[in-house]
């Protein structure tokens, strides 16, 4: 069980952080920006599972706390020195993965066949949905620039390469189930292009 029993230690007013293990280094470095990245994340996942709670199926609102906790995991273990580990540390490995994949396909299974990109927006949830999945893009160039300076398992990188698949899917899905037009990209348009709902819907 952890224990916090004080918020503030002072020992980052120089501007350095602790990792795991006891190691300090810059606020700004690689490793830092990389685990911030998820860490957003994980706030919007939050702010979208608590949105989403009576609009979504409950197996959609497990897999967004199933995504939270594993979001703190990848987050922990890139704030770790490749050498430190912990009776819990977790793998990231190929059930993981294939979980996600398994969520990606179902939902893309409910919603009509893309035949244009899709603009974020639409209704509330659709948004928060596209926001959380560019954060999560931008953690993955953040995990890919960090790469270069230490080994990153291939797994923790893969995962979050499918989690931003999986909220595109999410927000197709939310946007069909609600009934609403997803915006559609039209090149050279200024007036947005709505799509019909998918048959049967």
């Amino acid at each position: 069980m952890v224990k916090i029993n004080k918020i503030y230690t002072r020992t980052g007013d120089d501007g350095t952080t602790g990792l795991i293990g006891g190691t300090r280094v810059s606020k700004c470095s690689l490793k830092v920006s990389a685990y911030g990245d998820i860490d957003e994340l994980n706030s919007w996942m939050g702010l979208i599972r608590t949105v989403l709670n009576n609009s979504l199926s409950p197996v959609a609102v497990e897999h967004l706390a199933t995504i939270q906790n594993v979001l703190f995991d990848i987050g922990a273990v890139l704030a770790s020195p490749i050498e430190v580990t912990w009776p819990t540390k977790r793998t990231i490995g190929a059930a993981d993965i294939a979980q996600i994949e398994s969520w990606i396909d179902d939902l893309t299974s409910q919603v009509a066949e893309l035949r244009s990109f899709v603009l974020p927006g639409g209704t509330i949830p659709n948004s928060y949905l596209h926001i959380a999945r560019t954060v999560c893009r931008r953690a993955e160039r953040s995990i890919i620039g960090l790469s270069a300076e230490e080994s990153i398992p291939s797994g923790l990188l893969t995962y979050i390469n499918r989690l931003s698949d999986y909220l595109f899917a999410l927000a197709r899905y939310e946007i069909t189930s609600a009934g609403q037009p997803e915006f559609l990209w039209s090149p050279g348009n200024n007036t947005p292009v709505a799509s019909e709902p998918k048959s049967g819907e």
